[in-house]
């Protein structure tokens, strides 16, 4: 049966928050309610398997369009090559008479956007989002960019939406754990934290981070080492659905002090299990964290800061049950999977709608 929604993206089974996002959607329900079809035009691997699956995920998608004819085609897009690979599937779609949703995730897509790409490349990513019959935003402040930088697009907030049962652990919290999921890279701040934990550990004897993710962990070991905290570290690389939940059931505080962000599934995740957070004001983030009432916010790149923020909650078990309640709250009301799983919907209610007349 053709579908009714296509939705492209990079396969579910693969990392990042791309996969996490759309995961959650298909295990509460998107998929079957709404008659969506899902192709992945990505997969983690070597160089040449991914450019086989992106191969075979343009193939496959462009037949999608041209024999089946779907209603809508959903594009979860980022930024280069991801972005690239989606506008061209986007005007294949539009050809066939598609209407499209272009959702961007990722924190670079600024960047991306206008001091990394030339004039070509610039008017091709500003043609995509007017193009795009709605253009799906993680947050208020991204919305806004984005109808600066394509004023014709037709921009929705939808955030990212986190399912709180699939994070149920028996684990205990150990005092003075930290825990920082995501890539262990620069951008992600990783590097500011290591420094950080460095400059609590004569005062906090019992602190410990504990870093989950991918990236270069050798150098992170050296790093670690070199800031005399390599027995402070415990490198997890990457972790599945039940060892994050453990992990996150494990940790006293929670922290990604990113350079970059859309909006972080993983710090919504700790979000949900109540852990209090320490975060980056960028992106998309201080529209769901508020300094002092369900987190602390912290300048990127500002070690000074971000070991005071932490020093505060390490000394303070009223403060860090309080953030973590509130924080509890706030993805219940806001970033439930109902929630935005009812605007999706919406959308493409919407969409169909429209092209039927």
């Amino acid at each position: 049966m053709a579908p009714r929604v296509l939705m492209i993206g990079t396969a579910l089974s693969g990392k990042g928050g791309i996969a996490a996002v759309v995961s959650v959607l298909d295990q509460d329900g998107l998929f079957e309610r709404e008659g969506v079809r899902y192709l992945a035009t990505h997969a983690e691997g070597s160089r040449a398997g991914k450019a086989r699956v992106a191969l075979a995920g343009f193939w496959r998608t462009a037949l999608a369009c041209l024999l089946e004819r779907p209603a809508v085609v959903h594009a979860h897009s980022a930024s280069h090559a991801s972005f690239f690979r989606k506008s061209l599937l986007l005007l294949i779609a539009r050809r066939c008479g598609a209407r499209t949703v272009f959702h961007l995730h990722g924190g670079g897509f600024r960047d991306f956007a206008t001091s990394e790409s030339g004039p070509v490349a610039r008017w091709w990513i500003r043609h995509t989002l007017e193009a795009s019959s709605v253009v799906i935003a993680l947050s208020s402040g991204w919305a806004a960019f984005l109808a600066g930088f394509a004023p014709k697009a037709q921009v929705r907030v939808v955030p990212n939406s986190v399912d709180v049962a699939r994070l149920a652990s028996r684990c205990e919290e150990e005092p003075g754990r930290i825990l920082f999921l995501g890539r262990a890279d620069t951008p992600k701040g990783v590097y500011d934290l290591l420094a950080a934990v460095a400059a609590l550990a004569p005062a906090f004897p019992h602190v410990r981070l504990a870093v989950g993710g991918d990236g270069d962990l050798a150098l992170l070991r050296t790093r670690a080492a070199q800031l005399g905290v390599a027995e402070r570290l415990e490198v997890l690389g990457w972790i599945g659905a039940q060892d994050k939940a453990d992990q996150l059931a494990r940790a006293s505080v929670f922290c990604l002090p990113s350079h970059a962000e859309g909006l972080p599934m993983a710090m919504l995740e700790a979000m949900a299990v109540g852990k209090a957070v320490v975060v980056s004001r960028v992106g998309g983030i201080p529209e769901a964290v508020v300094d002092g009432d369900n987190g602390l916010l912290v300048p990127p790149r500002d070690v000074q800061a971000l070991a005071a923020a932490l020093s505060r909650l390490m000394s303070d078990e009223v403060l860090r049950r309080r953030l973590g309640e509130r924080a509890r709250q706030t993805v219940a009301e806001r970033f439930s999977t109902a929630v935005v799983i009812g605007k999706l919907s919406a959308v493409y209610r919407e969409l169909c709608a429209r092209g039927a007349r």
